[in-house]
């Protein structure tokens, strides 16, 4: 079968954040990769600095370069437009290509509001598009699915989650992602970092049944940063930093029992020194799981760096032991970042060259129905921090 034509936008020469770099060329790039899809096209600001970003990846020279949405969106061989700017350009990258009838993998967080995501996807075909939640088809996420799927703890009575969302200082920004503290950007911790962290809290437990929160914003006036590390200036954030949530899960699972309540606390910044940087405890009927990780929201390779450990209790026996997981061979050769991005395109591929018919059970992937749905549960989440937003 003929690779899929993938269209790459946001990768720059110049960019102030390395994720399109970082998780998506090395699998698009791999033997693996280049098995399922061929690199045809850039996107940038402007075909002069798709051409920079040509150079810099010493990227193969017959790739042609777009500086215009529209441009790409006409663009016959084009399969697949792969969006990977800051989030507030989502909707303008994405939509030509999107109203073109072309299927798009937009990353995490959709837009930058639930009302953009509905304008953007209304009366649009979204089951052949994908959105960027790859949390939920890593390896440890499946081996959690799987723990639970066996019985082995039982029926869910409850599960509380605490995570910590940034290696970035906690009353600074640097100069190149002030932005962060913009929530009408939309690319900040909470969207991104509890936005991935709830999505595949979600996978495994299921949706809210309802919930209630709390935000606060504890240091609304951040340094701004040079590169040095010197403080440059002072700025007003208007973007949370503290999040609660808790409530009742939806019942519907065989393995989760009805009110089984589910609480998350997040907050952007290092964790207590010496600590685990997340902490995820199921509790059933029969025993209980205990996930822990160094540091971030466990979805990008950045969480991965140290031990991510999945520990059990057995009350029966009163005994406690950590379960294994591991990447698949395949994804090891890839770097950390590129892992559940690459497992993402995996599955893609594997639902294109079937056929495109109904997805296999187990190779699901997130579609833009998904994003859709998450963007509504924040949009509940803002509104009650802010009935006005």
């Amino acid at each position: 079968m003929a690779p899929i034509r993938v269209a790459l936008v946001g990768l720059s020469a110049s960019a102030k954040t390395s994720w399109a770099a970082d998780a998506h060329l090395p699998y698009l790039l791999s033997e693996r990769g280049r098995s399922h899809y061929k690199l045809v096209a850039l996107l940038n600001s402007s075909v002069k600095a798709a051409q920079a970003t040509q150079q810099e990846y010493k990227l193969d020279p017959s790739i042609k370069t777009y500086g215009d949405p529209d441009d790409l969106a006409a663009d016959p061989n084009v399969d697949l437009v792969v969006v990977n700017t800051r989030v507030d350009v989502h909707f303008s990258t994405a939509e030509p290509s999107i109203r073109a009838g072309k299927p798009v993998y937009i990353e995490w967080p959709l837009t930058e509001n639930f009302q953009r995501a509905l304008e953007l996807t209304k009366s649009r075909g979204l089951s052949n598009s994908i959105v960027g939640l790859q949390g939920r088809v890593t390896p440890l996420i499946l081996r959690i699915k799987q723990i639970l799927a066996e019985g082995a703890i039982g029926q869910v009575y409850n599960s509380e989650v605490k995570a910590y969302g940034t290696l970035l200082e906690r009353d600074a920004l640097p100069e190149s992602l002030l932005y962060f503290a913009d929530r009408k950007v939309g690319g900040h911790p909470i969207n991104i970092h509890y936005g991935h962290m709830i999505d595949y809290v979600h996978e495994v437990l299921g949706d809210w049944e309802d919930f209630q929160s709390k935000m606060q914003i504890q240091r609304p006036i951040l340094n701004a940063t040079a590169p040095d590390g010197s403080v440059t200036r002072t700025i007003k954030s208007d973007v949370p930093d503290f999040i609660t949530v808790h409530g009742t899960l939806k019942p519907g699972k065989t393995d989760i029992s009805a009110g089984a309540l589910l609480s998350v606390t997040f907050r952007a910044g290092q964790a207590l020194k010496g600590q685990p940087g997340f902490t995820w405890t199921i509790n059933g009927s029969k025993g209980e799981l205990v996930i822990t990780a160094p540091g971030l929201y466990l979805m990008s390779g950045d969480s991965y760096d140290g031990p991510v450990k999945i520990y059990f209790h057995d009350h029966e026996s009163d005994e406690m032991k950590e379960l294994e997981w591991d990447w698949e061979g395949w994804q090891k050769e890839l770097g950390l970042r590129a892992r559940s991005t690459a497992a993402v395109y995996e599955r893609y591929a594997r639902w294109i060259e079937s056929g495109k018919g109904e997805v296999q059970q187990r190779y699901e992937f997130p579609t833009l129905e998904d994003g859709v749905r998450l963007m509504k549960e924040f949009d509940k989440l803002y509104r009650q921090h802010d009935p006005n937003w």
